[in-house]
């Protein structure tokens, strides 16, 4: 072994990094808030908004699946101008593979700018629901009125929010955090749902994020992108990409005295981390959370696509449940993900319990790792003794439950 493989997730290094309350309305500026356009079949509220009082600097980043919906188009096209007043979200339709899915999404930007008093490209449209199935615009529209009106700056206001965008999910999913270094501090604040159809590819799941910490649009772009690609990136519950994955972050600037900028990369994804693993932990019948490290890889990339490729394996996520430390499904998933490494050279550990050596059985209790396997969170490192890089994925088990759920999906 090259060096000892540590499971770590979001950034390594914490310090400054305080949780508070409020999720989207923890920054100054931010208000949010929900109400009931009776998209969902249960009646249950369906349309959220997270509003900025000001105009806000904004980035998203959306999947790039090539089937995408509608209003991950327009949320791009109108982030593109930097400047964002208002996310408007809704749950219970997808708005995704419809003749005028477009449409619907441009007109609830209008119907919504026009209420703020602002352009429509400062509005930015999020779905999530049933693929193919045409959105009741005129229900939507109906209820921004009402939605707007119930927008608060406080954490209930937030956490209405926070619960309105659910689909499958079981539980609301919000973080925030005061981020603070010799220069100043700032607040990072955010909501996400997903619970289903989750590999997102980046950047069905969808964040705001919500900062006073003032950066600018350009500058948000490559912030988050970079921890879009080491947090909601690496996450998996089924392998499934959804055609409506978005991420948006909006930055209102009313920090006074602002973190330094490698402090907000690191608030930034915490956030991102955080929200990320709530993801994986509320996952369609997952009853276990596996954290993948692939280490000592030559470059970061080879790590990541082969955590994936574990991640992505049926067999490998139905040991999981099971408590089954099975390392030759890990590594047959590897050899198989077309990444070059050296079988010879692999070591395998599961919950700390050293179960492949060199690329053959290792001698180990079996009951030991099996019980090692069954914890809520496992952690699975993999050796690969070549480099010096290595990259961490989190993944759900495969069970029973998540096949019932999504086997009576649509019906």
């Amino acid at each position: 072994m090259t060096r000892p493989l540590t499971a770590t997730w979001g950034p390594t290094d914490r310090r400054g990094i305080e949780p508070v309350d409020g999720g989207v309305t923890a920054a100054a500026g931010f208000r949010a808030g929900a109400t009931t356009a009776g998209l969902k079949a249960s009646g249950r509220p369906d349309l959220a908004v997270v509003l900025a009082d000001e105009p806000a600097q904004v980035a998203v980043a959306a999947t790039t699946n090539r089937v995408r919906a509608a209003c991950c188009d327009v949320a791009v096209d109108h982030a593109a101008s930097g400047i964002a007043r208002a996310v408007v979200i809704n749950a219970g339709n997808a708005n995704a593979c419809t003749p005028d899915g477009r449409a619907h999404a441009e007109q609830t930007c209008r119907v919504a700018a026009e209420l703020l008093e602002t352009e429509p490209t400062q509005v930015v449209p999020m779905s999530t629901g049933v693929i193919g199935v045409p959105l009741p615009v005129d229900r939507l529209v109906d209820a921004l009125p009402a939605v707007l009106a119930d927008a608060d700056d406080t954490p209930a206001g937030a956490g209405r929010a926070a619960n309105a965008i659910m689909t499958t999910d079981l539980v609301e999913k919000q973080v925030a955090y005061v981020i603070s270094d010799e220069q100043g501090s700032c607040t990072i604040g955010g909501m996400a749902k997903g619970s289903g159809m989750i590999e997102p590819a980046m950047a069905t799941m969808l964040a705001v994020i919500t900062t006073d910490a003032p950066v600018p649009a350009s500058m948000l772009r490559t912030l988050l992108k970079r921890a879009v690609a080491r947090t909601f990136n690496r996450i998996s519950v089924d392998a499934s990409g959804s055609t409506n994955d978005t991420v948006a972050v909006l930055a209102s600037g009313s920090a006074r005295t602002p973190v330094g900028l490698a402090t907000f990369q690191a608030g930034l994804e915490a956030v991102c981390a955080d929200l990320a693993a709530k993801i994986v932990r509320d996952g369609e019948g997952v009853t276990r959370v596996a954290r993948i490290v692939v280490g000592n890889a030559r470059i970061e990339d080879d790590a990541e696509q082969l955590a994936r490729a574990v991640a992505a394996s049926a067999l490998f996520r139905a040991a999981l449940h099971g408590g089954d430390p099975n390392w030759g499904r890990i590594l047959a998933a590897m050899g198989a993900s077309g990444v070059e490494f050296d079988p010879e050279r692999v070591s395998v550990a599961c919950g700390g319990v050293t179960v492949c050596r060199f690329g053959v059985a290792a001698s180990f209790d079996r009951g030991q790792a099996s019980h090692a396997m069954s914890r809520p969170e496992v952690d699975i490192t993999i050796d690969l003794g070549v480099g010096d890089q290595s990259a961490t994925f989190l993944v759900g088990d495969l069970s029973k439950d998540y096949v019932t759920i999504n086997a009576d999906y649509t019906t």
